[in-house]
């Protein structure tokens, strides 16, 4: 397993637009995926022992958000012919299994994860109404191992502040997990294992 952190992609950036096979058999893009007041998009898979150890906590992230008119969407681009947990057939469970209401969607030829920028999982970015970048960074400081636990508080202060018309922290620390397991020579430019 190698630790990478996030890029730290420029806030303010414009979404991305994609469209994305769901577990659910549909094609699902950011519209699709938006709420009214903001948008966050997670870079997650099934395997990653960074996803397992925070998975609850985005169930639980997923379903508040929803509450609260942000909408949610997590995507897998894990070359899944090195990586077959992280399969289609497997997200369908893993979705079901962990109880997420939002779309899990997977990205096959990983060009949604190069616009951008993921190079983890976990990996998250939050956008406001107008699709810029807000917050990009951890869900909280709690790692598989080292006994903190997973409250998700630094993804869930910065919701806070969008929902409350307010910039999130200008101090935003990058999130951690396993690399994205880019197929062979395609690896993005931005990516340093």
């Amino acid at each position: 397993m190698v630790r990478t952190p996030s890029t730290m992609l420029p806030l303010g950036t414009v979404a991305p637009d994609f469209s994305l096979l769901n577990v659910d058999g549909r094609m699902t893009s950011f519209a699709d995926a938006a709420g009214p007041r903001g948008t966050l998009v997670m870079f997650i898979c099934n395997h990653c022992p960074f996803v397992k150890h925070v998975a609850d906590q985005l169930a639980a992230l997923g379903r508040d958000c929803l509450v609260r008119g942000v909408g949610v969407v997590a995507i897998s681009a894990n070359d899944v012919s090195l990586h077959p947990a992280d399969s289609p057939e497997q997200m369908v469970r893993e979705a079901e299994d962990r109880g997420y209401v939002f779309p899990y969607l997977y990205d096959e030829t990983q060009e949604v994860a190069k616009d951008y920028h993921a190079a983890c999982t976990p990996d998250f970015y939050l956008f406001d109404a107008d699709r810029k970048l807000v917050y990009r960074g951890q869900l909280d400081a709690s790692r598989p191992g080292n006994e903190i636990p997973v409250t998700g508080r630094d993804l869930r202060a910065a919701i806070d502040a969008l929902l409350a018309g307010q910039p999130p922290a200008a101090e935003q620390i990058p999130s951690l997990g396993c690399n994205i397991k880019w197929k062979p020579g395609n690896e993005p430019g931005y990516f340093q294992p």
